[in-house]
């Protein structure tokens, strides 16, 4: 008798469907698992042995092959378990196999009959739900699997409640979605004294959803800004919170507590490697920009990357995503976030000032501006000098604008890109940052001084067709702030204020 339980594996986020075949025969004792799979599916055969007697029955004394179709796909990961050990147990008439053939089945197994919690339930759970599948998932994992709707999940603690549940003994009660209540931050900008430069730039580049840069010395407060930022973000969409909870769920660091709507805020260590950064490894995992999808993605001590790290952010800050080349597979995650990146101006940090620069400059700040490359400075709207802070401002107990105010704006800013877009009969929905082509120039109505000033300063600088654009995107934020319609000279004026630095 041979039985089919319908399982999967993944390429990056695409949900592939494997059909686990599995067969007990008459013959010498065995059990084999054949079509391609991984040390940790091999490893489960000793896994399914002991939570079967944890139940309290045996294998078969006979030879057991387990299939997996297709064959020449490789499967990877512990949720294999399940499956597997569902397939015996219905060949073994111990579940109805008519019954496990409407779900989609993963979970891994303790050697105790505990059904475990695995990676990428939610792809899987979507993936169900629009194949008109059930779900057969680890009780740890029903709240995740619950945010896709699915009609019919069964979300079980172990080995036995299961068959006691198709059996009609026991009801596993359907997982409800959980969602993370959006808490006040612990970080304001009202802790922010001084830097109303700096600030301001921090409000377009949120309204926008622009590339910002902030270069100035140890300690006058870069790093404290670019923490801040998600506080003035508008919170995510349900949609949004899905993408990157997928994300998360592959990765395996979905919050079991629920669904967030805040914006995830990535900030990987200078010393990250590109596959760490970008996504890749044996297995093709996402990196810290996949996990920044819809949020920021804040790079501290940006010349001290490796170079070639951040070359490879070129082309996902353009296009949104990143694909990753293996041998064995080619994979595309997703990777829409915002970029805020922080540095000095020298090595020393001390550039411009007398008595604490260093003997080499001003080589050594050209020499250390050199480690980032034009065509990625490029692709940052704004680039703003953040100085230190004197004493007398550090002393004023006067508190500026909290983030609440801020994020006001924003989200006012937001609104009117959302109701432009839907206005044009577009309904998804892209920052201002995002604009591309016709759509740029439909949505970006220039006065005619305004214009004149753009084309003089993009023709007086050699300013680069993509630069020309950006500095256009980035007036149109300006213009949303300030609830105004048509680009004017001076949202232009601000506009290429940002673009321009003594250091670049």
């Amino acid at each position: 008798m041979t039985t089919h339980i319908n399982t999967l594996t993944f390429n990056g986020l695409e949900v592939q469907k494997v059909d686990l075949q599995a067969q007990v025969s008459s013959g010498l004792p065995n059990f084999i698992i054949v079509g391609l799979p991984d040390k940790s599916i091999a490893e489960s055969k000793e896994r399914i042995r002991s939570a079967i007697q944890s139940i309290g029955l045996q294998l078969p004394a006979k030879r057991i092959v387990i299939n997996l179709a297709p064959a020449d796909l490789l499967k990877e990961g512990s949720h294999f378990d399940l499956p597997i050990v569902l397939g015996i147990l219905a060949v073994m008439g111990v579940i109805s196999n008519n019954k496990l053939k409407s779900y989609m089945v993963m979970g891994e197994l303790g050697l105790d009959g505990a059904i475990l919690p695995v990676n990428g339930v939610l792809p899987v759970a979507l993936y169900a739900n629009k194949n008109n599948l059930g779900l057969i998932c680890p009780e740890a994992c029903g709240n995740e699997a619950a945010w896709a709707q699915t009609q019919d999940i069964i979300a079980a603690p172990n080995l036995v409640s299961l068959i006691n549940h198709f059996n009609g003994s026991e009801i596993l009660e359907t997982p409800s979605p959980k969602q993370i209540p959006l808490s006040s931050s612990s970080v304001d900008m009202s802790d922010v004294k001084g830097q109303e430069t700096a600030k301001r730039a921090l409000e377009v580049a949120a309204a926008g959803g622009h590339n910002l840069l902030m270069i100035g010395p140890p300690g006058s407060g870069k790093s404290m800004l670019a923490s801040r930022l998600p506080s003035i973000l508008p919170p995510m969409t349900i949609n949004e919170a899905l993408e990157t909870s997928m994300i998360n769920s592959i990765a395996g660091k979905f919050d079991a507590s629920g669904l967030s709507l805040s914006r995830p805020f990535c900030a990987p260590h200078h010393s990250a490697s590109t596959p760490a950064l970008v996504g890749g490894g044996r297995k093709g995992t996402p990196g810290e920009i996949s996990l920044a999808h819809n949020g920021v993605l804040f790079l501290d001590e940006l010349p001290e990357f490796n170079r070639s790290t951040l070359e490879a952010l070129r082309q996902p800050l353009e296009n949104g995503n990143i694909q990753i080349s293996r041998v064995n597979a080619h994979t595309t995650f997703p990777a829409n976030f915002q970029l805020i990146a922080a540095m000095n101006p020298c090595r020393c940090g001390n550039l411009g000032q007398k008595e604490k620069e260093c003997s080499r400059a001003p080589i050594c700040a050209q020499e250390y501006m050199t480690k980032i490359s034009g065509p990625l400075l490029d692709r940052i709207d704004i680039k703003i000098e953040v100085p230190a802070v004197s004493p007398w401002e550090l002393a004023d107990v006067k508190k500026g604008e909290t983030s609440k105010v801020i994020q006001s704006r924003v989200i006012n800013a937001r609104e009117i890109q959302k109701s432009r877009l839907t206005n044009l009969g577009i309904n998804s929905f892209c920052t201002n940052a995002c604009l591309k082509g016709k759509l740029l120039e439909d949505i970006c109505t220039i006065d005619k001084d305004a214009e004149k000033l753009l084309i003089a300063f993009a023709d007086k600088n050699s300013l680069s067709a993509r630069a020309y654009h950006r500095t256009l995107r980035l007036a149109r934020t300006i213009a949303d702030l300030q609830n105004e319609s048509k680009i004017l000279k001076l949202h232009i004026a601000e506009a290429l204020s940002y673009r321009q630095s003594r250091y670049f």
